[in-house]
């Protein structure tokens, strides 16, 4: 289960002063409201994940048939500190197609402990080099046009498997687009108690998922409460790690089971061209930008989802800012009916139950974000969480 190539030793998590964040504006902040169309196009997307250039057990041709059984769109690949360029474009097989796109997880393999894994997408360049400085790294991503999500917020401690707590710790940075709000991988760590319950999860990985860490959650709602701007994507942190626990041999998560699990969902103005530039623009730009939500696709598709506002001159999708103006509307639709919170500023506006098709009028400013919960295997598991829409006054 390491998925570390170099030994870290074990740390407490360090202390985070929320004081310290300070609103930065960056590259995707818009200086007014801009209308979106009512209707845009739907991508699944799954990031993060290693291939055998790095500690995953596949290559790059194996995700992609992998994505393809999935029904996947596209594909992000990040192997450890190294850029594998080459690699991209379109994989075609029996009618189906995904396009896979590489970035990568970079980290400093001399930092004892381990922490500050930052994953890296559009640099088009080996930035591994700068991994000692996190706020240099994301510089010079910015300045390479990249996009830098910081990885596994909240990734603690396994010892009974040689798991060190490798979570992010330096939140004094700024300029970064985002962070990986929901790691499959490193939830894992949460439900595991002994190795009985690890070979349990290891034929029964369903059982895993129950949603981002409350911790995530309550950092990302604290940035973006204090004004900063922090897209939220979900994670697989996908290797398909082949396992040995006496005569038993297992390939613990599959990479096609994380790729039917969380998934990022994608809001772009046009479908797919073929063409590789002008698709992995499309992709880049709703990343930035944030029209995206974090959907479990395990037990329920989550395609479909949406969250508007509507305002007195303009719409806006997730990621979007809007003018309040007397009043905004919000519309909430589900692909089927689901536990619904309307959360401002982290704190809960609003619930529904078993409803698919919502609406909510608000006249007070803040950062409005969706959450949906579904039963499934007898438990209440995170369904989908979105992207904020930023109502200001």
């Amino acid at each position: 289960m390491n998925r570390q190539r170099f030994p870290a030793s074990a740390a407490a998590p360090a202390e985070r002063s929320p004081n310290s964040v300070t609103p930065e504006p960056t590259r995707r902040s818009q200086s007014a409201p801009v209308t979106r169309p009512t209707d845009m196009h739907e991508l699944v997307v799954n990031l993060h994940m290693h291939t055998t250039y790095s500690d995953g057990h596949g290559s790059h041709a194996d995700l992609a048939q992998a994505a393809m059984q999935a029904g996947l769109d596209a594909i992000l690949v990040t192997d450890h500190n190294v850029y594998v360029s080459g690699v991209e474009g379109y994989f075609k097989d029996n009618g189906k197609r995904v396009l896979v796109l590489v970035g990568e997880e970079i980290h400093d393999p001399t930092r004892q402990p381990q922490k500050n894994h930052l994953l890296v997408f559009n640099a088009g360049r080996e930035l591994a080099g700068y991994a000692s400085h996190p706020q240099g790294l994301i510089d010079q991503v910015r300045q390479s046009d990249g996009l830098s999500f910081i990885a596994h917020p909240i990734d603690l401690a396994l010892p009974s498997f040689g798991e060190d707590n490798i979570s992010w710790v330096d939140w004094q940075v700024q300029g970064y687009t985002g962070i990986e709000l929901w790691n499959g991988f490193s939830e894992l760590k949460t439900v595991i108690k002994s190795k009985l319950h690890a070979l349990f999860y290891a034929f029964y990985p369903e059982f895993i998922p129950h949603g981002p860490h409350p911790e995530t959650l309550h950092i990302w709602d604290e940035l973006t409460t204090a004004g900063q701007r922090v897209v939220a994507v979900g994670g697989s942190d996908a290797h398909a790690q082949p396992k040995h626990l006496g005569p038993i041999h297992r390939t613990v998560f599959p990479y096609e089971y994380h790729f039917r699990s969380v998934n990022t969902h994608l809001w772009v103005q046009n479908p797919l061209t073929s063409d590789l530039h002008t698709d992995r623009k499309a992709i880049m730009d709703a990343l930035q930008e944030g029209h995206a939500f974090i959907g479990l696709d395990l037990f329920q598709s989550t395609r479909g989802f949406r969250f508007l506002a509507h305002g007195k001159e303009s719409i806006a999708w997730m990621g979007d800012q809007i003018l309040l103006r007397g009043g905004v509307t919000f519309q909430i639709h589900l692909p089927l009916p689901a536990e619904v919170h309307l959360i401002c500023n982290g704190r809960h506006v609003k619930t529904w139950r078993g409803r698919d098709n919502l609406t909510y009028i608000t006249t007070e400013p803040g950062v409005y974000r969706v959450e949906a919960y579904l039963r499934a295997r007898g438990l209440r598991r995170g369904w989908i969480f979105s992207n904020p829409i930023y109502v200001h006054g």
